[in-house]
């Protein structure tokens, strides 16, 4: 393995150290876990860029690298299909991820969306310094980038993600049904999957304040608190959203083909709040066994 030891913020990590170093340490220290391979050239390509934004971000995340020919074991638990692919593991849950070497522009994309630099970081400073780019010029960017590198799959995962954050559902959709099938199973299109099928559930539905009154009015009316639930959701109140799928699974688990076990699990794919997340799926298991 890569001796890391001069560098406080990478470590490798194997089957015997993986619980402590990356699920314990990662309820306290987000832990960026990096699968790769000596033989792997994209791996050569990213491995840098992330012990350099590992250090720029000064003790916001922990790099932990994983020689899949040496823990091929540790690399089956997680399902490791191509390399390099990378995970961010926090409060002992894999919270997001993606496969292939990204460009450095995108590394930080993925990493301010889950993490903060500490003050005084160089990425601290640049972010200072630089404007963040919103969805539609992500869109445009990334539209440009795929006509001149027409091959290069990964784009349209990155266009499917940022049509999605601009709205744009249809359009998402269909550039996740084209991905080819390696990519297909990356965590961001699983997420982006459950986001879609989320969002479908609104075609046609009431707004919020409709909603809550029919719920006010009737609170065995499942459908309609389906519908608050996804709304919520959807609308920035997490847990306000699962508080009314959990009810229709405690109250009525069958109603609907047992849809309310699938808006949760639905829903956990597409949060970012684990210790939310963890709570529900206690409750759900509860109320199922």
């Amino acid at each position: 393995m890569t001796d890391h030891t001069a560098i406080s913020h990478v470590f490798d990590v194997d089957q015997q150290t993986f619980e402590a170093d990356v699920l314990q340490a990662s309820m306290t220290t987000p832990i960026l876990v990096d699968f790769w391979a000596t033989w792997c050239e994209p791996c050569k390509v990213l491995g840098p860029m992330l012990e350099k934004l590992a250090s720029e971000y000064n003790g916001a995340f922990r790099l932990g690298k994983v020689d899949v020919d040496s823990e091929q074991e540790l690399a089956g638990m997680f399902g490791i299909k191509s390399i390099p692919t990378v995970m961010l593991v926090k409060d002992g849950q894999v919270l997001d991820g993606f496969a292939g070497a990204l460009p450095e522009g995108q590394l930080r994309e993925f990493l301010s969306r889950h993490l903060q630099p500490l003050k005084g970081s160089a990425s601290s400073d640049a972010l200072d310094e630089q404007e963040v780019e919103t969805a539609e010029q992500a869109i445009n960017r990334l539209q440009q980038a795929i006509a001149t590198t027409p091959d290069k799959a990964e784009l349209k995962l990155d266009l499917a993600l940022a049509l999605m954050r601009a709205g744009q559902a249809d359009a998402a959709e269909a550039e996740l049904g084209a991905l080819p099938a390696n990519l297909a199973t990356d965590a961001r299109a699983v997420r982006l999957r459950s986001e879609l099928d989320l969002a479908h559930a609104l075609q046609g539905a009431p707004d919020l304040v409709a909603l809550q009154q029919a719920v006010a009015a009737d609170p065995a009316d499942w459908a309609a608190r389906d519908q608050l639930g996804v709304r919520l959701l959807l609308e920035g109140d997490a847990e306000g959203g699962l508080e009314q799928f959990l009810t229709i699974l405690q109250k009525a688990r069958d109603w609907n083909d047992g849809q309310a076990k699938k808006r949760l699990l639905a829903a956990f794919a597409t949060l970012d709040d684990a210790d939310l997340v963890g709570r529900s799926r206690r409750r759900m298991a509860s109320m199922l066994f």
